[in-house]
């Protein structure tokens, strides 16, 4: 995983090693010598190395978070920011050992918890989440430092019910080189919990809340600078159901939990070994990598049959990007635009295409007819080529009443038949 790296460290090494050596022989030469030691080449020299630093002033970048409220910027800048760039790769290199490996970065997405779920004795709900560093495959042989809810991407999904009171504790595993935080979108209150939630490595610290909206909600890392956390794959789905039975959820056969994210890496899509975080693409909305549940998936995600009615969670991790979740060959019975439920909420129907804002998300309902491999898809298709594709599968018996095809010898004698009846 890290050969790509070390080759890299090598080169730039050799690099610099042949250019000092090119400069020490040319300022040994006698006619180079005795060139430079004249004053028009010394001024000359002056007004070069006055250029070189008045460009690099002119051209002086600052990190992501520089236009950001102050109480937001990062209050240790002189430690690793939130990247592996390669003025730090020295540094990472050495606590890489630290990290987990993973061999599935991908949260299962048929995880989606029950609606039964009972307070403590004394009324409470109680919510464990661990934030950690991990490295694991965004492709095979493709590698990323996440940071994540429990080591997978989207981090667990939590399901709730509106009125209790809940309390959540937030571990940063001691092997993680940052900060960490959780902002929930379901939490009334500075930060969405957030400000309450600052964890450094090795610490816990536990938030009380009280619920006091239905609904489908985001969860993320709201530390500075937030976008990259975000971007590292640190969020997840909350689920607030109403209190009200009558506002419940209609029983399916099955339910799904999917979080669309984008990854921004160094270097090409479809880079070997280990890839850097890139912050420039992701100040200009460029991933390299779209994806559902944390990685590209090359086996179905989900599994069903004919005849099932299921229901899919969708969130949308960001940072930047609108998802246009759709399934190829299948239409949504129902749609809770932007994870609305409850009273008054709207309820679409027979929808094609669905928009999941960055740290939003939306529900969808649908029965299955026909049995086949369906592809799941932002149909912003060109992301397909980042990844940003899943498989529904479906097994069954054929529905030809409902999708077949016809064969062509029996299609062009029934056509020479109909034109021979109108002569």
């Amino acid at each position: 995983m890290f050969l790509y790296i070390y080759l890299e460290i090598i080169s730039g090494v050799i690099g610099f090693i042949i250019i000092a050596i090119l400069i020490t022989y040319l300022l040994k030469h006698l006619v180079i010598h005795n060139t430079i030691k004249k004053s028009v080449a010394y001024s000359l020299l002056i007004l070069f190395l006055i250029a070189v630093i008045s460009g690099l002033l002119a051209n002086k970048t600052y990190p992501p978070n520089f236009a950001m409220p102050l109480f937001m910027h990062s209050h240790t800048p002189d430690q690793l920011p939130a990247s592996i760039p390669f003025n730090k790769i020295i540094y990472f290199l050495i606590n890489k050992n630290k990290f987990e490996k993973v061999d599935n970065i991908s949260a299962d997405a048929n995880l989606v918890p029950e609606n039964d779920q009972k307070p403590d004795s004394d009324g409470i709900v109680r919510i464990h989440l661990t934030t950690k560093e991990v490295i694991s495959e965004i492709a095979p042989g493709i590698y990323f430092n996440y940071w994540t809810y429990n080591g997978q991407v989207p981090g667990p999904m939590l399901r709730i019910k509106e009125g209790e009171t809940i309390e959540l504790s937030l571990t940063n595993d001691i092997t993680s080189l940052h900060h960490h935080n959780i902002d929930l979108h379901a939490v009334t209150g500075p930060g969405g919990g957030a400000t309450l939630t600052d964890v450094n490595p090795g610490e816990t610290k536990t938030i009380r809340w009280k619920a006091l909206n239905p609904g489908l909600y985001i969860y993320h890392c709201a530390m500075p600078n937030v976008s990259t956390h975000n971007s590292h794959g640190q969020y997840g789905l909350i689920l607030v159901d109403p209190k009200d039975p009558k506002l419940t959820f209609e029983k399916v056969d099955k339910e799904f939990y999917i979080t669309q994210g984008e990854f921004y890496t160094i270097g090409q899509t479809g880079k070997k070994g280990l890839v850097p975080f890139d912050s420039d693409a992701l100040l200009d909305g460029k991933p390299n990598y779209v994806v559902f549940n944390g990685k590209i998936n090359n086996t179905p995600l989900l599994h069903a049959k004919v005849g099932d009615k299921i229901r899919i969670y969708i969130g949308n991790g960001g940072v930047n990007l609108i998802s246009s979740f759709h399934i190829i060959g299948e239409i949504f019975d129902k749609v809770y635009p932007e994870g609305a439920i409850g009273e008054n909420s709207s309820i679409l129907k027979n929808v094609q295409t669905t928009a999941v804002l960055p740290g939003g998300s939306s529900i969808v309902e649908l029965k299955l007819d026909v049995p086949g491999k369906y592809l799941i898809v932002d149909h912003a298709l060109a992301r397909m080529n980042k990844g940003a594709w899943a498989i529904l599968e479906v097994s069954g018996p054929e529905q030809k009443d409902i999708f077949s095809g016809l064969d062509n010898k029996s299609n062009t004698e029934t056509n020479m038949h109909n034109d021979m009846h109108m002569e």
